[in-house]
């Protein structure tokens, strides 16, 4: 997949980023992390800019966080779940990856669609709760695009700074990835644990 991530935007340039990263929003198991860096990258080879390039992904990114809210709103939770149990396999979702960003949407409500724009996976995916509760469409594309531009910004810039070693931060993003979902999995099992006692000590007096 790699080879004809960059094969693309060899060719096409701004087009093929704002292509892909839409992609990528659709389907997120295109790893962004591997275009965004072979793009920073491309900027210390060729015409491209850093300005140009976070432009065309961040645009991307809108234009592929809009589409997944718009599903949002025409699919439920429930029925997104069937369709990702009957084509899980080609999209590489599961319905516990829907039902993951319908929680954090429920929990932390409009401010997660910036957090987890900054999440590998569900950085996309939180646009179809977003979508199905009717967010404030102005205030998500806000959220949105502010998320977007800063996980873009700071990948393109890694990847002009490491030039031709550009693949290496591939393989750190996973271990961010793993310590970002360690992080989300304490702090819910925090919360939980202070809830659950709250109720108990309430349950005394």
């Amino acid at each position: 997949m790699e080879n004809w991530i960059t094969s693309i935007m060899d060719e096409f340039g701004y087009a093929g980023i704002f292509l892909l990263i839409m992609l990528e929003n659709l389907f997120p198991p295109i790893p962004s992390e591997v275009i965004l860096t072979f793009g920073g990258f491309m900027t210390t080879s060729s015409t491209l800019t850093v300005t140009g390039v976070v432009i065309a992904s961040t645009l991307g990114s809108v234009v592929g966080a809009l589409l997944l809210y718009a599903v949002g709103r025409l699919l439920d939770v429930n029925r997104l779940e069937r369709i990702v149990i009957r084509y899980g396999r080609i999209l590489r979702l599961t319905p516990q990856d829907i039902r993951k960003a319908d929680a954090w949407f429920s929990r932390y409500g409009a401010w997660t669609v910036l957090f987890c724009r900054l999440v590998p996976l569900v950085r996309s995916l939180i646009s179809i709760p977003a979508g199905s509760t009717r967010m404030n469409l102005p205030a998500f594309l806000v959220l949105t695009t502010v998320g977007s531009l800063i996980w873009n910004l700071v990948l393109v810039r890694v990847g002009a700074a490491v030039g031709g070693n550009w693949e290496d931060i591939v393989a750190y993003m996973d271990v961010y990835s793993n310590i970002v979902y360690a992080g989300i999995v304490v702090l819910a099992g925090l919360a939980g644990f202070l809830f659950l006692k709250k109720r108990y000590l309430r349950s005394r007096t």
